[in-house]
């Protein structure tokens, strides 16, 4: 008995193999222009995946959503609008340029001059506060005497016999 279960056993992995995926049309020029578009655009639920990348339910609703629409004979440019009039704009990746997403265009420059400025003018601020900021005669007679004061304590602070082979 045990051997004719350790048989079995053994003859089960032979049970278990793998096929090829079957493609999920019947048309492969189908199928290419449904990954194509479905590429353009943005899976819902992961928001940082395309539709064609996406394995999440709704993802796999939509791509068949848009394969029946092309098997209905409809164009991308009508697939898109029907899918922007559902879910909005945020469904593409390239957003078109409207009224209500120039700050999505232009934003990034927006911030990069106002960036630019602001470092011009702290710039420009600090030189004028490092330009007002000289030493009057005293002051820079006062250094001039500790600049001295400091080289002279520095040699005297120095051990004479500090470099091998001089004594």
């Amino acid at each position: 008995m045990r051997r004719l279960l350790a048989a079995l056993l053994c003859l089960l992995p032979l049970l278990a193999t793998a096929k090829e995926a079957a493609p999920l049309a019947d048309d492969p020029v189908l199928e290419k222009r449904v990954m194509k578009l479905s590429s353009e655009l943005r899976c819902l639920v992961c928001q940082n995946q395309s539709l064609a990348d996406s394995h999440a339910d709704l993802a796999i609703d939509l791509r068949n959503q848009v394969r029946e629409q092309m098997r209905a004979g409809k164009t991308d440019a009508e697939i898109k609008d029907w899918l922007t009039q559902r879910y909005g704009d945020f469904v593409l990746y390239r957003t078109p340029l409207r009224s209500g997403t120039w700050l999505l265009w232009f934003g990034p420059f927006l911030l990069l001059i106002g960036g630019v400025a602001g470092l011009l003018l702290y710039m420009k601020r600090r030189r004028a506060h490092v330009a007002s900021s000289d030493l009057t005669p005293e002051d820079h007679a006062r250094a001039q005497a500790l600049l001295a004061a400091g080289e002279g304590a520095s040699i005297a602070a120095e051990p004479r016999d500090a470099a091998p082979g001089h004594r």
